[in-house]
């Protein structure tokens, strides 16, 4: 068993270090992860004949390989299976985020972008996030917030359901989005399968442009946060908030057959005679 184990908030995170030394008693694992901070960079591959990206063999404690990537998770994907770090992988772990990965987030996060980029190379792929106390459960938190950061707990979380994933025999491959609490194991409440959640728990509420103080025509942008939301605990927003580990099976990108295209199809020009 092969593991590639990735993130987006860089190769020296110390969550990707917590949770690739405990996957390492499932099989054989391999880091691969950015040389920085990609966190938002979705499923980005980045202009590749511009950036041309550079890999560099580093050292993890307790990891017998690991590679810094001067590019997104995703291209830390894509690189596995074209072989960059050796053989074939049997499974894509992406993580661990701090900041969960919940409701509208999903379609942002580097995180989740790295787990869905494996599962279109046909191998199935993990994604853990763990909320920080204080911040809310979707995004990033600051660096000044994660000095309690339970990663063991979340470490071991993403081990167990990997695990379970292992002997669940998927029929194809698969993306599993695990949200965590920042807790200690123990003091989970339970384990949920959850809807994606509608709303974020707290979203941006306003923007506005400030003058950068000694340029002209230069201007900061100014974020403001809306208040915080009561999410259902069905969902996985509101189950983390709630305590639990929300774990949610994300979908295929396919066609809504529930949307009428007919005014648009029958624009047509005629075909050939």
């Amino acid at each position: 068993m092969r593991i590639l184990v990735t993130n987006d908030d860089g190769v020296d995170c110390v969550g990707i270090h917590v949770l690739a030394r405990r996957l390492a008693a499932l099989g054989d694992v391999v880091v691969a992860a950015p040389d920085r901070e990609y966190s938002g960079a979705s499923a980005a591959l980045g202009t590749l004949h511009l950036i041309r990206p550079e890999v560099r063999r580093i050292d993890i404690d307790g990891v017998a390989e690991a590679w810094s990537v001067s590019g997104p998770p995703a291209l830390c994907v894509v690189f596995s299976r074209l072989g960059v770090f050796g053989g074939k992988f049997d499974l894509v772990v992406s993580g661990i985020n701090p900041g969960a990965n919940a409701g509208r987030a999903i379609y942002h996060s580097g995180t989740v972008g790295a787990a869905l980029t494996a599962r279109n190379g046909g191998v199935s792929s993990v994604a853990i996030s763990q909320a920080v106390t204080g911040f809310g459960v979707e995004g990033q938190g600051w660096d000044e917030m994660l000095e309690d950061q339970r990663w063991d707990t979340a470490a071991e979380v993403g081990a167990r359901v990997v695990e379970g994933l292992l002997d669940g025999h998927a029929n194809g491959p698969v993306v599993l989005n695990v949200n965590v609490p920042n807790v200690a194991m123990d003091e989970i409440v339970g384990w949920r399968r959850t809807a994606i959640a509608a709303l974020p728990p707290r979203a941006l509420a306003n923007a506005r442009l400030v003058q950068k103080s000694g340029h002209d025509n230069v201007f900061d942008v100014q974020m403001e946060w809306g208040d915080p939301q009561v999410l259902p605990d069905d969902t996985d927003s509101g189950a983390v908030e709630a305590g639990y580990v929300s774990i949610t099976a994300l979908s295929r990108i396919a066609d809504d057959r529930d949307v009428d295209l007919s005014s648009i199809l029958s624009r047509e020009p005629a075909g050939r005679p």
